[in-house]
């Protein structure tokens, strides 16, 4: 892709996201320094709650764009029957969410907003997700081996609980990992 000498920041610590971009074969750089507390009101429809966070992100940078930079920044969140299921704070937590998710169908939504020092868009990309049912075993088991307290819904799909208890998607594979690829090329280039 041109990027008609543009320098592309991505605003996320995320391995998976930044695994994400450079399968893009784009260069970018790395830059998580933020001022933005992540908070919503308990009324926030939950599909405008990763369009929040992500714009949060990308106003809340910690110092202004230069003319030929553009920050990417992106949110992702897991919602299953009504809940939102964000990072698990503890075993516990984990085990809940992924007994929540178990033989169900749920949602993954990541929303991308790419900014400049002139203008910003953002966008969402919405993936279903079905899991078998999971056993206790199975889910212990996953839990003590991936330790998934950095992800959205206590569960990576690109680990051991995805290939063996995820039965069907419908959407892009890469939105549930962290970052709708296609979508950003897209974008991206209309942007530029």
């Amino acid at each position: 892709m041109d990027l008609h000498g543009k320098k592309i920041i991505l605003g996320s610590n995320s391995p998976r996201r930044s695994e994400l971009l450079a399968g893009l074969n784009i260069d970018f750089e790395i830059d998580t320094e933020v001022d933005f507390m992540e908070n919503f009101s308990s009324d926030t429809p939950h599909s405008e709650i990763p369009v929040l966070m992500s714009r949060g992100k990308s106003l809340g940078f910690h110092r202004p764009l230069g003319e030929n930079e553009i920050l990417i920044t992106a949110d992702t969140m897991v919602f299953c029957e009504g809940s939102i299921m964000g990072k698990p704070h503890s075993r516990e937590e984990a085990v809940r969410m992924l007994v929540t998710l178990s033989g169900r169908e749920h949602q993954v939504i990541t929303a991308v907003t790419i900014r400049d020092a002139r203008r910003e868009i953002t966008f969402t990309d919405t993936s279903n997700v079905y899991f078998k049912d999971l056993s206790r075993a199975e889910i212990d088991f996953y839990i003590d081996r991936y330790k998934p307290f950095d992800k959205a819904g206590a569960y990576g799909i690109q680990e051991w609980i995805g290939y063996a208890g995820i039965t069907r998607i419908e959407g892009s594979y890469f939105n549930i990992v962290g970052l709708p690829v296609h979508r950003v090329y897209a974008e991206l280039q209309a942007f530029l």
